[in-house]
């Protein structure tokens, strides 16, 4: 429904909440192209630096503008009631969020393959993994507190933390000293189609960008082979399978 206030003091209560909603949104789209600009300009490692200046600098700024705002108090850069809650509940949210991370994803995928088609929206979905999982990568290795370079043992402990791990059922196993192979055994999204009847995504394409530049942006030493991945066939146990080495 059209609003017909000229003005936001005009709003009644349910239209300020969905204004406040909106800020939150262009916010998050402002800090999205802020670097995707800084990166067009001076390349992803660049930009990679940039960022990380600024987003510890915004969130601080932030959050304690939210909490004072909203009268909670800020613990370590943490917002209390955050840490107030049980391990519990915090895990449920934890996963609440990746699952909604994946179900945006997947709108955004549908919403190009609806207008445009198929392999546009494939095409689209590759090339944000090729922009998405090194950044991700580097997200993981300032939390963890990853050095550079960290090589196939450092690769092992990203794995854990990707937005992945917390909805998917995944699994290492060892090789050699110099390589290790990463199963994803069970996958949310195969999985939805499998019980829908349907075949297997294909996302070989998409996986070679995920998983090549991930690995490369927690040591550029790493190489990526894949073993199989839809539309490969594979073995009840895992739907992809990635050798990393060195």
């Amino acid at each position: 429904m059209p609003i017909e206030s000229t003005s936001q003091s005009g709003l009644n209560k349910e239209q300020k909440a969905r204004l406040l909603m909106d800020f939150i949104h262009r916010s998050m789209m402002h800090h999205a192209m802020w670097f995707a600009e800084v990166q067009h300009q001076y390349g992803r490692e660049k930009a990679m630096e940039v960022m990380k200046d600024a987003y510890a600098k915004s969130f601080g700024i932030q959050m304690n503008r939210l909490a004072k705002t909203l009268g909670f108090e800020m613990r370590d850069g943490v917002p209390g009631p955050l840490l107030d809650l049980p391990d519990e509940k915090l895990d449920e949210l934890t996963e609440s969020l990746a699952v909604n991370w994946l179900a945006n994803d997947g709108v955004w995928f549908q919403a190009v393959e609806f207008t445009h088609g198929l392999w546009d929206a494939k095409r689209c979905n590759d090339t944000c993994w090729a922009h998405f999982s090194p950044f991700e990568a580097w997200s993981i290795r300032n939390f963890l507190g990853l050095p550079e370079n960290s090589g196939l043992e450092g690769l092992k402990q990203a794995l854990q933390f990707r937005l992945y791990a917390t909805i998917n059922k995944q699994s290492i196993v060892e090789e050699t000293e110099n390589s290790f192979t990463f199963q994803m055994n069970e996958c949310r999204v195969q999985a939805a189609r499998k019980r829908k009847g349907l075949e297997d995504y294909p996302c070989k394409s998409g996986g070679l960008v995920e998983y090549t530049t991930f690995a490369q942006a927690i040591d550029p030493r790493i190489k990526t082979e894949c073993i199989a991945c839809p539309p490969d066939e594979h073995p009840e146990g895992y739907y992809c399978a990635w050798r990393f080495s060195i």
